[in-house]
């Protein structure tokens, strides 16, 4: 694969523990040899849709993504509606999309917890998500991955996916691999 490019998709909702985790997948991403773009978010919820409108954007094509921030328990059960919810976004978008996602969304009970997981003096995280999105980029460029992109009318497509929202208007092609469209 040459020099992968990936998106960074940050939530700012605790910002200076969000520019910790990037900070930790920038020193990765650039040790890689990647370039890389950063976007950021209101909170968690948001990654999710600002991934897939990525992986919908034909100029510039990401190879992978790297989705960061944290959640921090609170008084409500909304931190489990908010750690689940974009979890299991996350997940679908990588198993359903065939995107390479690394997923660097900290859940944790207080803020000392997130500053151990965040810190690239402790565990890194944001670095170790970064390391997960590239790697998951070799396995998909390994077998041939392809993302989903809209489909245009009047356009043949190869393969239309079954009809079930939200995808029931697009079509695959291989533009995480190669950043050209199924040609009719």
């Amino acid at each position: 694969m040459p020099s992968p490019h990936v998106l960074i998709v940050d939530a700012g909702f605790y910002r200076d523990i969000a520019d910790e985790l990037v900070l930790g997948a920038t020193e990765a991403l650039t040790g890689a040899g990647a370039t890389f773009e950063r976007i950021s978010v209101p909170g968690a919820l948001e990654i999710p849709p600002a991934i897939s409108f990525a992986a919908l954007s034909d100029d510039p094509v990401f190879d992978a993504f790297v989705a960061l921030g944290c959640v921090i328990r609170g008084e409500t059960t909304h931190y489990d509606y908010v750690c689940g919810e974009s979890a299991r976004a996350l997940m679908d978008l990588g198993v359903h999309e065939q995107l390479a996602i690394g997923n660097g969304v900290l859940t944790v009970e207080n803020r000392d917890q997130a500053w151990a997981r965040a810190s690239r003096s402790e565990k890194n995280k944001g670095r170790d998500a970064a390391e997960a999105a590239l790697a998951l980029a070799k396995i998909a460029e390994r077998f041939g991955a392809a993302c989903v992109v809209p489909s245009k009318e009047g356009r043949a497509a190869q393969e239309v996916l079954p009809a079930s929202p939200p995808l029931k208007h697009f079509i695959r092609c291989p533009c995480l691999i190669s950043p050209h469209p199924v040609k009719s």
